[in-house]
């Protein structure tokens, strides 16, 4: 048997180590390699697993067949438990053959796209989308309303326009102005276009009174995000869209006077 004399910096000994040793101590270190790995893989699957089981209620998993790409949304054809459908989401990168969670949104029958110059018999259109599993995490505000809570954007601070108001006056004085026209004034921080033949654009101002900040404006009018726009519109509340759309206050077939 062939044998192998190694040097010990640390205390100045020599190890005589056999062949027979040698190739005992690579089983175990394979052995223990592969343990190791089982483990790794084993905890991810897990990990995996237990997110999916804790999906947030109405998410969905699916892959996405085919993705076609416009100026304002992405367009997806994807399949889930052996059926194929059409989601739409706000324009992102979205890899083809890859898997994906959504939220249900809105959905639509015979829905037309303008650009693509194309007829959806059926199609959703999809708020909350993610390569990460979307886990129940869900707010006592978020499962009241139904819908993603918007996120309140920093640096904003717009003056109202003239004979306008500002956001925080109309949550304030809600009562005072349902079924009234104002004039109000805000950054686009969301647009959504084409949505049940009008476009949904979301303004903020810098202002807000007991935590709310974003408000919703429904439009025939043309805008896109980080455009100053001064909106007149009609006050609507508590106004039920379905699908979980619920807005506590909301301005409606609005005009656009202003844009910067």
């Amino acid at each position: 048997m062939h044998k192998y004399e190694y040097f010990c910096h640390g205390n100045g000994k020599i190890i005589t180590l056999n062949l027979k040793h040698i190739l005992i101590m690579k089983m175990k270190f394979s052995l223990f390699t592969l343990l190791a790995a089982v483990v790794i893989i084993a905890a991810s699957c897990k990990s995996n697993s237990a997110s999916d089981e804790n999906l947030a209620p109405n998410v969905h998993k699916a892959k996405v067949e085919e993705v076609i790409q416009t100026s304002n949304y992405t367009y997806l054809r994807i399949s889930e438990k052996d059926s194929e459908s059409w989601i739409a989401i706000t324009k992102a990168e979205v890899k083809e053959g890859k898997y994906y969670y959504y939220e249900a949104g809105i959905e639509m029958t015979d829905f037309v796209s303008k650009e693509l110059k194309r007829t959806f018999p059926l199609i959703m259109f999809v708020d909350k989308f993610s390569d990460q599993p979307i886990v129940a995490k869900i707010t006592m505000a978020d499962s009241m309303k139904g819908k993603q809570a918007p996120e309140a954007k920093t640096g904003i601070k717009v003056d109202p326009a003239k004979g306008g108001i500002t956001i925080a006056e109309l949550y304030a004085n809600r009562d005072k102005y349902e079924g009234k026209v104002v004039k109000i004034r805000g950054e686009v921080v969301k647009y959504s276009a084409e949505i049940m033949k009008t476009n949904w654009v979301h303004i903020q101002d810098g202002t807000s009174t007991d935590g709310a900040f974003d408000l919703t404006v429904t439009t025939n009018d043309v805008t896109k995000v980080g455009d100053v726009v001064t909106f007149e519109g009609t006050v609507s509340l508590k106004k039920d869209f379905g699908a979980g759309y619920y807005y506590e206050v909301i301005v409606e077939k609005a005009k656009l006077l202003t844009q910067m």
